[in-house]
């Protein structure tokens, strides 16, 4: 038999299902509802809804086929005229037989809730459980490693550690306790922090920006969710601004149904890691803008530490900072602003409810469902999620979202001491701002230079070899300064096959550009430095030449400047002269 495609709507009297089978045989089909229950068959199709409310067989109900879509509409009247059905997009709920909805523990407190052991208290106590200390070694509660939703799976990875080891980050987790690793994650969260990437992505945040400006889908349905506040029928409303595309309901028609006993310690982490993957998918929906891509499997699986450390929780707060240390260290945007404002978007899709919830948990099932090492995740996680999810009470999110909107979180929380590096940084970028000017060279210098440029210019159009002289004089002479080029203590000269000199690093040597040391001595005396840098230029020059050759060869240095260009060439004459 096959499952066909439907959709439920409702008004004030009636349910309405609608139903495609566009390759049944019309001619035969059969029809039955009976309080919660509803069934339809058309051959090869059959559907089996237990439904949120109650029908009833009046007279009044009203069937209709159309041919060309294929499509049955099936009108029936609500045993209780008014009455609102919740969860009529829930289409994995609604599939589930009538005795999985009422699945009780073997062992139960009588007078229980009829729906289950998560119901038996509406207001759940976000604040952290505490009790008396007693040290139980844990890998005596739990020789193996428990991980996946609810803390409900081990062993997958004794075998397929190999195999995803690119998925998560935490090795051999079947064997690791969760104290372990949680040490383990931080101490990793701390090794990975980039202070110059930080930086760059604080001084220069026109991306970031960007994707702060960005609205999704979450955005719009908030705001209307906050217009129709205080107004009748609310539940009504807020239901129906969650819409689901036809590939998302095929998604959903796909899961199979599950009953999940979980005691109030296994909820408690369900919740907590729920915030924690809802924190990771909004981010990587806000830094894309909507669009996903190869990325985004990593993103979401990186950030959250549920996902890739198999981390369990005990309060809103440890999540926090957590999910802000790991967005200021891994993912190629780094701004804090980015983890408020994914914060901000977290509790809006949590007070949308579990329409809105849900959404987002079918997106990232078919983000790691496409993304090869990452569909893994889908088995220990996002899938139980998303069958979950449609039996949660959306007061009880609603409760989830004041408890993380109650939860400041600071940079200084961080542990990154990223507001020390940013106060550094701003200090230097003012004392650069405020640095004076480099001072002017003196008159007798400039006059120096500028005839010293002025018979370099004449050099250039008249007779090139007279350049090294007129260089030397000029040493001599004046022992200033030249503008331009950097011909200093760090580099030497060595002769290329054309004669001209290139620059080569002599080891030790202090690098200072704008300068170029005085070769001359001052008049009388030659200086120690400048002859033994007279020795090195005579050495590399030497070591350069080709073997074989008559003689010495001259030895050229060129370089550039902006606006002009000087040359300055010195023979073995001048380089003793130097001496």
């Amino acid at each position: 038999m096959l499952t066909p495609a439907f959709d439920l709507s409702q008004d004030a009297d009636f349910l309405t299902v609608a139903i495609r089978v566009p390759h049944a045989r019309v001619s035969e089909f059969d029809v039955y509802f009976q309080g919660a229950d509803f069934r339809f068959y058309a051959k090869p199709y059959f559907l089996r809804l237990t439904l949120p409310g109650r029908i009833v067989e009046n007279g009044s109900e009203k069937g209709s086929y159309d041919a060309d879509k294929g499509i049955f509409t099936i009108q029936l009247p609500k045993e209780t005229p008014g009455q609102h059905f919740e969860g009529l997009n829930m289409l994995t709920a609604l599939l589930a037989p009538r005795k999985s909805r009422t699945a009780k523990p073997l062992v139960e407190e009588i007078g229980a809730s009829e729906e289950g052991v998560e119901d038996d208290d509406e207001d759940f106590d976000w604040e952290i459980e505490q009790s008396p200390y007693e040290e139980v070694p844990e890998s005596v509660l739990y020789p193996h490693g428990h991980y996946g939703f609810g803390g409900l799976r081990s062993g997958v990875f004794q075998r397929l550690q190999d195999e995803f080891s690119d998925v998560i980050d935490i090795k051999d987790p079947d064997f690791t306790p969760a104290a372990e690793r949680r040490q383990k994650r931080v101490a990793a969260e701390l090794a990975k922090f980039d202070p110059d990437h930080y930086l760059a992505d604080f001084f220069e945040d026109e991306a970031v920006e960007q994707a702060l400006q960005y609205n999704p889908w979450w955005t719009d349905m908030y705001s209307e969710m906050m217009a129709f506040m205080g107004k009748s029928q609310e539940q009504e409303n807020h239901a129906a601004l969650v819409s689901f595309s036809e590939e998302e309901k095929y998604q959903l028609r796909k899961f199979v149904h599950k009953s999940y006993l979980l005691d109030k310690r296994a909820q408690r982490q369900v919740y907590y890691s729920l915030i924690d993957i809802l924190l990771a998918y909004c981010y990587d929906t806000r830094v894309n803008e909507g669009e996903k891509n190869v990325e985004s499997a990593w993103n979401i699986r990186k950030l959250s530490p549920t996902l890739c450390w198999f981390e369990t929780w005990t309060n809103v707060h440890d999540i926090l900072v957590s999910f802000g240390r790991r967005v200021l260290c891994y993912p190629l945007y780094r701004h804090f602003k980015l983890v408020t404002k994914a914060c901000r978007d977290t509790i809006k899709i949590l007070q949308l409810g579990k329409s809105a919830v849900l959404k987002c948990l079918l997106d990232i099932h078919k983000i790691f469902q496409e993304s090869d090492p990452a569909y893994i995740l889908n088995d220990l996680y996002i899938s139980d999620y998303c069958v979950w999810i449609q039996k949660a009470k959306s007061a009880r999110l609603a409760a989830l979202a004041e408890a993380l909107k109650e939860a400041p979180l600071t940079k200084a929380q961080l542990g990154l001491e990223v507001n020390e590096l940013e106060a550094a940084a701003l200090l230097v970028r003012e004392e650069e701002a405020a640095r004076p000017a480099s001072p002017a060279p003196s008159s007798e210098a400039s006059d120096g230079s500028e005839a010293s440029d002025g018979s370099a210019s004449s050099a250039r159009t008249t007779d090139p070899d007279s350049e090294p002289e007129g260089l030397a004089g000029k040493g001599a002479a004046g022992g200033g300064s030249l503008q331009g080029p950097v011909l200093d203590k760090s580099s030497a000269l060595r002769a290329d096959g054309h004669g001209l000199c290139g620059r080569s690093p002599i080891p030790g040597a202090a690098v200072r550009q704008g300068a170029l040391p005085a070769f001359a001595p001052a008049p009388g005396r030659a200086g120690p430095l400048i002859q033994e840098l007279g020795e090195q230029l005579e050495a590399v020059v030497r070591l350069s030449e080709p073997q074989g050759s008559p003689g010495p060869r001259r030895a050229q240095a060129s370089s550039a400047l902006p606006g002009r260009v000087g040359r300055a060439s010195l023979a073995d004459g001048h380089t003793s002269g130097l001496g």
